[in-house]
């Protein structure tokens, strides 16, 4: 079992950033971050791999950027240049297969967190 609590989130402006952090009780080969928004289905925003092959969806390419802290146990998600549709509830979650990392498929991950909010203003 590997619990996951998010922190970071908030209210920023267009054109901001913001960093979300994910404190993970233990180790999984695969940990993402995926949003909601209201009205919307989850979708996956970017994994990373215990060795350190990241993914992304193309809505966030050149934007955000997911690292990991093996040694802490903490996956992070650094997100600029933000705008008002990236506004969403943002989860951590956590695989034992790298596939997920790959698919960012939600129904391929193992773990959840409880979600840290992201609202991004015009």
């Amino acid at each position: 079992q590997v619990q996951l609590v998010e922190s970071g989130g908030g209210s920023v402006q267009a054109g901001g950033s913001l960093r979300l952090s994910c404190a993970a009780s233990g180790y999984a080969y695969c940990m993402g971050w995926f949003r909601q928004a209201p009205g919307k289905e989850r979708e996956g925003v970017a994994g990373n791999t215990l060795g350190g092959t990241t993914y992304y969806a193309d809505s966030v390419k050149g934007r955000f950027t997911i690292s990991r802290d093996n040694a802490k146990n903490t996956l992070y998600l650094e997100m600029n240049n933000l705008n008002p549709e990236d506004t969403a509830m943002y989860y951590c979650a956590a695989a034992r297969r790298g596939v997920s990392c790959a698919t960012l498929r939600d129904d391929t991950f193992n773990y959840w967190g409880q979600g840290t909010q992201v609202t991004v203003s015009s």
